[in-house]
């Protein structure tokens, strides 16, 4: 059976400065698939309504996947025989509503007197209305016969395997050209996804994160480690859900001290199954985690 959790905390320099959390997260779990999402709304100015558009990024986002979904005997019969072509769909279709949405939004909601005051009426001009609400994406899904997830922008997708191997199966983002940060509110958004397919190998869980979980660990191998451990507390997901919103409460204090989001879908059957193997891989990455640093201590 697919489970899953989502969560977004206000990062402390939005505390700080009074700001509202720009993040949004969400997941859904069905018999034939589950699907976790998070948004980032960006920070700069002219992205005023960012925590609206990161909103209707993650609404979008389920949605689509739902409509792809309604007849799932022949969603995975055509994804399996090309999975490129039906992800470039789905990602066209996620853009495409989220347009709907946040266009919808600005019809019922003009821009305030409020919201134009850190521009001059030149500078206002010339903002396209979509970046008001400019926001990164990523989603994970599980589905009965493969895995599969996209991401627009910053942030990570973490994998989980039953045997404990922990990756991150969607790169350094080389999509977006030299200094455009990806985003659903440019106008070649569908150009800029990078994406990843599983259709072997038995996945535990999926976890996507916005950038701010990432810059609170000092390397790659930290926060997979990290992963591994929510991995290992999946069988009893509800009890251990509390202590997991206090532990990303607490990292925004680290690295960047952004928001953070937090969303996970897996298979309850095999996280049970497979506990021994995920405590085993805990205790084994926390002697390799000793040994780095008694080795930079003895550099």
């Amino acid at each position: 059976m697919f489970k899953g959790f989502s969560n977004s905390v206000r990062g402390a320099s939005h505390e700080k400065r009074n700001l509202v959390c720009q993040d949004s997260s969400a997941y859904k779990a069905c018999d034939n698939y589950a699907i976790a999402v998070v948004a980032d709304g960006h920070g700069s100015k002219k992205h005023f309504r960012s925590h609206i558009g990161s909103k209707a990024a993650v609404d979008a986002i389920i949605e689509t996947i739902d409509k792809f979904y309604s007849d799932p005997d022949r969603f995975e019969e055509c994804f399996q025989k090309n999975h490129k072509f039906v992800l470039q769909n789905i990602e066209k279709q996620i853009i495409s509503l989220w347009n709907d949405k946040v266009l919808a939004h600005i019809a019922e909601n003009p821009v305030t007197r409020e919201e134009k005051s850190d521009f001059t009426n030149e500078e206002f001009k010339k903002i396209p209305v979509e970046s008001y609400y400019g926001s990164t994406l990523i989603a994970a899904v599980m589905g009965r016969k493969f895995s599969f997830g996209f991401q627009l922008g910053d942030g990570s997708l973490v994998a989980v395997f039953e045997d404990g191997h922990t990756i991150m199966p969607i790169g350094d983002d080389e999509s977006a050209p030299a200094n455009i940060t990806a985003s659903i509110c440019n106008a070649n958004a569908s150009r800029m996804f990078n994406s990843f397919y599983e259709p072997e190998k038995k996945i535990l869980a999926l976890l996507c994160s916005t950038d701010g979980l990432y810059t609170s660990f000092g390397s790659d191998r930290d926060f997979l480690d990290y992963h591994t451990i929510i991995a290992g507390q999946l069988h009893n997901a509800e009890a251990f859900e509390p202590s997991l919103v206090k532990n990303i409460t607490k990292r925004t204090h680290f690295g960047t001290e952004d928001d953070i989001s937090l969303s996970c879908v897996f298979d309850e059957k095999l996280a049970t199954e497979k506990l021994e193997v995920l405590q085993k891989a805990i205790e084994k990455n926390k002697e390799k985690a000793a040994a780095r640093k008694a080795k930079l201590l003895n550099r």
